[in-house]
């Protein structure tokens, strides 16, 4: 009856998860894994912004928590958007990352007639890609079908840590507009770039169209899978029909979102504390370390970099090479998360870099 389970074929080594199942099974004490997007502490331990639990445990509405919803659109269209002055703005509560922008596609999928999607190149680990900030972007999009949907990281970059300057996002504008181009924007990191949530959506409001939010980085609630999607419509009329729509494609999917982290995200947002200078101070550090240890090459483009990951410039030699020697873990082209460093592992990860790059060519 299970035959058919023999002829399973194993799925494609994921370029994340392979580096994180080869940390877990190093059984070295020292081992450092920097190839997710998890923040840590001086210590290496996650991250609590907050621990009081909720105590209301009730199924939350299709469109989730109101209060979150309206905080959200707010923290993403700014306090004066005349959008959300003007009652036309769509936001419920997804399943942070990838499941605002599934959401978003399901509707798009069902109400949008071009099928072509853009997305940037480099970019998730989850999704196959335009050039990232040079001429040839402005080219590729140049050449996008009429009405082709561009998803866009709004700010830090992930996973170059290089983002396109304002100038650059109205040259990028002038081309959507002119194209009839549907910017669809991911918003995962919203506070990890400058240091402000306003700066950090300067693109976005830039455009003010439709864009996905997860709070699960830029809040530390990775287990909890919080996230939203707004939509920004053309009138109060539009944006109640599209709202009926989107539960559409909510009810099937998984009905109901979480309650205990979207009461957080509420509360957080709420009280406007978020501070997120010690990931500059790391980029900082480590450069330093590495200029005191003599390291060959260019390193400046580690503080040049934003957000919670940067380039390193390793190749997959050097990569495996750290790996094997340092049990330092990131993913094979170099990338390394930021957050997950200390003062003291970032000397750590100085070390392991300069014997890679003087022992590896």
């Amino acid at each position: 009856m299970n035959s058919f389970l023999s002829s399973v074929l194993p799925a494609p080594e994921d370029p994340v998860l392979s580096v994180y199942f080869a940390s877990r099974e190093d059984p070295s004490p020292v081992k450092l894994n920097l190839s997710g997007g998890s923040y840590r502490t001086e210590e290496g331990k996650p991250l609590v912004l907050f621990s009081r639990w909720s105590q209301n445990k009730e199924y939350l509405p299709l469109d989730g928590l109101a209060d979150f919803n309206k905080l959200s659109a707010k923290l993403f269209l700014g306090d004066d958007s005349p959008a959300s002055k003007e009652d036309r703005v769509v936001t419920i509560q997804c399943l942070s990352g990838t499941g605002s922008l599934r959401v978003g596609a399901e509707f798009l999928a069902k109400h949008h007639q071009e099928r072509v999607v853009f997305v940037s190149n480099q970019t998730w680990g989850t999704i196959p890609k335009f050039s990232i900030w040079r001429v040839c972007m402005l080219e590729d999009l140049g050449a996008a079908p009429s009405g082709a949907i561009v998803v866009l990281q709004a700010c830090a970059h992930n996973p170059t840590g290089v983002d396109p300057t304002l100038d650059q996002w109205e040259q990028i504008r002038k081309i959507v507009r002119s194209k009839s181009l549907l910017p669809f924007f991911d918003n995962a990191y919203q506070g990890f770039a400058s240091g402000s949530l306003d700066i950090d959506a300067q693109a976005v409001r830039m455009f003010v169209a439709d864009g996905a939010q997860s709070f699960a980085k830029n809040m530390g609630l990775y287990g909890e899978r919080i996230g939203a999607l707004t939509i920004v419509c053309i009138s109060k009329d539009v944006a109640r029909k599209v709202h009926s729509q989107v539960l559409l494609v909510v009810r099937p999917m998984y009905l109901s979102p979480h309650i205990h982290g979207a009461s957080i995200v509420t509360t957080i947002l709420k009280k406007s504390f978020l501070r997120f200078s010690r990931i500059v101070s790391m980029r900082q550090q480590l450069y330093d370390a590495l200029q005191a240890r003599g390291t060959p090459g260019d390193w400046s483009h580690i503080n040049k970099q934003i957000g919670m990951f940067s380039f390193t410039g390793l190749n997959e030699m050097q990569v495996r090479f750290i790996a094997k020697e340092y049990h330092i873990y990131m993913t094979y082209d170099g990338r390394i998360s930021m957050a997950g460093l200390s003062s003291k592992t970032v000397l750590q990860l100085a070390d392991a870099i300069h014997a890679a790059v003087t022992q590896i060519a």
